[in-house]
């Protein structure tokens, strides 16, 4: 499916402001305890959550950053269409939720991309609210660039290159997805937290 470029932007620098908002306005006032408690064992708490997308953002950041100054300077100009590529379609389908907010996969995380058991909450939160912003700056940036031609090397195989706009597809996909995830662990953190 094909997407008007400048209306995709608009719609992924929307849902980036989403996520950007319930850190700042939500998260950052919760009592540390909502964020690091793991609903049971097994499971990541909304800290291994945060830790987890701050683990992609590390990688696909820099790489987004990198490939539209390349292109900028090599002349690129924005298309007025973008069409996905197979394989980021793939991947941006495996991470999205079902309307209703249910999971259509399971998956597990790569080793490189695993949590730590116990991070710190306070320093998640922050990195994930620094790494929002830097999405929404590169989400501008895109504007100027052709999102079918600039590829990003993914992060499980740096062989293989995503199309900017397949990676800006996935990458919020992931966001989203691991969010609801977070969601659902502060919800059973509530009820666990007992106030003294």
């Amino acid at each position: 499916m094909k997407h008007h470029t400048a209306q995709l932007l608009d719609n992924l620098t929307h849902r980036t402001e989403t996520f950007l908002q319930k850190a700042l306005s939500e998260w950052q006032m919760m009592p540390p305890e909502l964020l690091s408690t793991k609903p049971s064992p097994g499971q990541w708490s909304a800290a291994q959550c945060l830790e987890h997308l701050n683990i992609y953002g590390r990688h696909y950041l820099p790489a987004i950053e990198k490939a539209i100054q390349e292109a900028k300077m090599n002349g690129s100009r924005p298309a007025a269409q973008f069409s996905p590529g197979w394989l980021g379609d793939y991947f941006t389908g495996l991470m999205q939720a079902q309307p209703d907010g249910s999971l259509k996969t399971r998956m597990k995380a790569p080793k490189n991309a695993v949590p730590a058991p116990d991070p710190d909450p306070r320093a998640m939160l922050a990195e994930f609210i620094d790494q929002q912003e830097t999405l929404l700056r590169l989400l501008r940036d895109a504007a100027a660039v052709n999102l079918n031609r600039v590829r990003i090397p993914i992060s499980i195989a740096p062989w293989i290159r995503l199309k900017l706009g397949d990676t800006f597809l996935f990458f919020t996909a992931h966001i989203g997805r691991h969010l609801l995830q977070a969601e659902r662990a502060i919800g059973v953190s509530r009820q666990q937290i007992v106030p003294v």
